[in-house]
Parts: structure tokens; sequence; C-alpha cells
């Protein structure tokens, strides 16, 4: 059966441990030195395995400012959605008669379920209200007053940052994790040559590939 594969987390301390005991155990450090991997050699891959953290490190807090942004958006958005369904509601009560009226607030149909054209319709709804005093003294009637439309508006502003902020994020985790997955790709060859060696280095020795991070057979 083969073994589960290991997390970017347990492949970062896998390499940390092998490098450090390549360098520190004598009985491997001899061995390995005399096919090549002297300390030298080995402080390469140690550079290599610092490049890898420092990538890995960055690509998770990207991730993490990204799960921020989007939190940030969809909060915003869950804000707005639930006050414009009430005005909408009772502004339909107040035109229900009046179709040129509910075209021009666009409430005459159903709320877009796509984030566009969602957006596009609270706008228009919000526009029209606090462009035309008629309107609001309509809308007053069910106690929506200007000051509450002006308050939503602004919040509208909020969001399209945050959305913008969120998408930003988005792109910059992105090229994160080309950055770090690269690494990973930089390191992954550099020790797959390093156990190559080691199994031949430690051929009459082979429990010490333990030590290096892999499972003998017993």
């Amino acid at each position: 059966m083969s073994r589960p594969k290991l997390s970017e987390a347990e492949l970062l301390e896998r390499n940390r441990v092998a490098l450090e005991n390549a360098e520190q155990q004598p009985e491997i450090a001899s061995a390995m030195s005399e096919l090549g991997y002297d300390a030298t050699k080995i402080a390469e891959g140690k550079t290599l395995l610092a490049e890898n953290q420092q990538a890995y490190n960055f690509n998770k807090t990207e991730d993490d400012e990204t799960s921020e942004a989007y939190n940030s958006f969809t909060a915003n958005y869950d804000a707005i959605d639930e006050i414009y369904r009430k005005h909408r509601k009772k502004a339909k009560v107040i035109y229900r008669k009046d179709p040129l009226m509910l075209a021009k607030l666009n409430i005459d149909g159903s709320i877009p379920r796509s984030y566009a054209k969602w957006l596009e319709t609270v706008q228009k709804f919000y526009t029209e209200a606090i462009a035309d005093t008629a309107i609001q003294e309509k809308l007053a009637s069910l106690k929506i007053s200007l000051e509450e439309l002006n308050s939503t508006q602004a919040q509208i502003g909020e969001l399209k940052t945050a959305r913008a902020n969120y998408r930003r994020e988005v792109g910059e985790s992105q090229e994160a994790t080309k950055k770090k997955d690269a690494a990973f790709a930089k390191i992954d060859d550099w020790m797959s040559e390093f156990y190559a060696v080691a199994r031949i280095a430690l051929e009459d020795q082979p429990q010490l590939l333990e030590a290096l991070g892999k499972v003998v057979k017993s």
C-alpha cells in the first residue's frame, strides 16, 4: 500500500530534518561527503529550502488576505442586499399600479442573481430615488427616509471598493501560489537527487535513511 502524500508543511519539515541530519549526524555526513554532498553542497540545499519556506509563508499570507477581503466584500454585499430587499418591497407596494415608475426604479422584474446585474439594479433604484423628491416623498410614507437612501448609496460605494480589493487580492494570491509551486518544484528536484545519492551512500546502513525522512522496510 502506498504512503499518503505529504502536505506542503510536512514536506518542508521533512526536507529541513533531512538536510540538518545530513550535516550534523557524523556517519551520514561522512558517507554523503564522499559522494559530493559535503557542507557546501548541503548549504546549497538549505538555501533552496529557505527560499521554499519564504515562498510558502508568503503564499499563506496572501491566501489569508484574500479570505479577509472576501469576507469584507460578502459582509457588505449581504448588508446592502438585505436593506435593498426591504426598500424594494415597500416601493413595489407604493407603485403597484404605476408600471412606468416600477420600470424607472428597476423593480418591475426579479432581482438578478449575477453580481454585475444585481449591482446595476440596486444602483438604479437608489440613484433614481435620490434624484427625485417626488419619489422620496412617496417612500417616506412607508418610512424610507432620504438619509437612509443616501446611507445605502454610500454603502454601495464601499461595496465596490471591497470588491476591487478582493479581486486584487485574488490576483496577488494566484501569483504567490505560482512562485510557491516553482520553489517546491526546484527543491523537489534537488532533494530527489539528494535521496538517490543517500541510498547509495548508506547502502550498508539503510537504517540511517530514517534520519533523512525515508521509511526503511524492516
